[in-house]
């Protein structure tokens, strides 16, 4: 049996920009830009996965986070879904809040280029610096 459809079907792609589509495609494309969360956001973000994260923790995850993505010489600079994986390890981990601000723990769940990871931990062997609050971060995210 035929079904004829009464209105025309609206189709949603998304993409990451990994891979380049072919230009007769992106022709019959409309195109929409969403914005990577700022933080007000991301914490919303997070409170739907993790509603009982300590807030101090919540801070230092942030902070590191948002640090690591201002580093231009990542390959691949970490997304919400990975940072929402770098939480549930720290969280089923146990680990202090002491080291988060110290370091970033489990790297891995948030960088996934070897070469970034061995970048960040080449940083922390040499005693670089992270983050510890958000004017460290800049004027940007001074809240």
């Amino acid at each position: 049996e035929e079904v004829s459809a009464q209105h025309r079907p609206v189709v949603m792609i998304t993409s990451n920009n990994e891979k380049e589509l072919p230009d007769a495609f992106l022709r019959r494309c409309i195109f929409y830009y969403i914005e990577f969360p700022d933080v007000p956001l991301m914490r919303k973000i997070i409170d739907v996965h993790h509603p009982h994260l300590d807030a101090k923790l919540l801070d230092q995850v942030l902070i590191k986070f948002y640090w690591l993505r201002q580093q231009n010489e990542l390959r691949k600079k970490p997304s919400t879904s990975e940072l929402i994986d770098w939480i549930s390890a720290l969280l089923r981990s146990g680990i202090s809040i002491e080291k988060v601000e110290a370091h970033i723990p489990f790297v891995g769940a948030l960088l996934k280029k070897e070469q970034d990871v061995d970048a960040l931990l080449k940083y922390d062997s040499q005693s670089g610096r992270y983050p510890k609050s958000w004017q460290d971060l800049g004027p940007r995210y001074n809240q």
